[in-house]
């Protein structure tokens, strides 16, 4: 989508700062990102990856395309510009190492963090102190645009019924459980059991392979989406939308269960309406409150 002129929409942006270097994955968070930065006047320069960001989101914009492997040329093409903060936003599928194609800045990052023994968590940690390193500032998109983090309560008319607690309480531990391995975000549970966790193939394939495994005559299984206990809080926040609620439509999901404070809600309007149309529950938890209305 190209670039709007700037105007005086309200916007919400939260700072504002010389020029924001964005760092953008797939999906449609960068593009809210940049929404907002161009309602607010705010300058950007967009790095974007050949096969994972959106090519309209470039148009009429400052920005380069080029393969993830290509770190040298990034942090010239940033010092070129003068550009020292940065937000990463997106998803991004991690390639393998000849997938990667490393030019020798990365090469040498590689060679001194090893590559096969990193989950993602710890492998974006390293990313974080590599580039501070050479003296920039990382900042999390909740830093800009307050209204993508998801808020504690329900979302839509629908809320969890009492049936679905113990499952909601099960699901919440094991995600963390698996969170703290540094292995994945999200957990399908239906009645105790747990049906499947998110790997390598990310929330929709998982929703997907789960439908298999769900227990005729029970109610839907439930998605269970957590941050990592350890996970560095302006990299990689789970995020949930529309597609995600229409998937968990048609795979048999009754409920979806994010953390509110650390997990990004994109277009909750439009997740709300299609989640009351599917009669799917939708709520965000305060990870810091145990208790619950049953």
């Amino acid at each position: 989508m190209p670039a709007p002129e700037k105007s005086r929409e309200k916007s919400s942006l939260k700072k504002t700062i010389p020029t924001l270097g964005i760092i953008a994955g797939g999906g449609i968070v960068p593009q809210l990102l940049l929404h907002a930065c161009d309602k607010a006047g705010q300058d950007v320069f967009v790095i974007a990856f050949e096969g994972q960001t959106d090519p309209e989101i470039l148009k009429n914009r400052p920005s380069m395309l080029t393969r993830i492997g290509a770190a040298g040329q990034i942090i010239r093409t940033l010092r070129s510009r003068d550009i020292k903060d940065l937000v990463f936003i997106g998803s991004v599928r991690r390639p393998g190492l000849v997938g990667l194609k490393p030019d020798l800045r990365t090469a040498q990052f590689f060679t001194r963090v090893g590559l096969r023994a990193m989950g993602d968590d710890t492998l974006l940690k390293a990313v974080r102190h590599e580039l501070e390193k050479e003296g920039f500032t990382i900042h999390g998109v909740q830093e800009f645009v307050d209204d993508l983090v998801a808020v504690a309560g329900q979302v839509g008319r629908l809320a969890p019924k009492k049936q679905d607690w113990p499952d909601i309480e099960r699901g919440l531990a094991v995600a963390q459980t698996l969170g703290q391995l540094d292995v994945g975000q999200s957990v399908i549970i239906q009645d105790g059991i747990v049906l499947g966790v998110e790997a390598a193939e990310g929330t929709d394939e998982l929703i997907k392979r789960c439908r298999l495994y769900q227990r005729h005559g029970s109610r839907g299984a439930l998605l269970v989406k957590t941050c990592k206990p350890q996970q560095d809080r302006d990299f990689d926040l789970p995020s949930i939308g529309v597609e995600t609620v229409r998937m968990c439509a048609e795979n048999g999901v009754s409920g979806i269960v994010i953390q509110a404070g650390r997990s990004l809600l994109i277009n909750p309007q439009d997740v709300a309406s299609l989640a009351d149309h599917h009669k799917i529950f939708v709520i965000a938890l305060d990870p810091e409150s145990r208790g619950h209305d049953q």
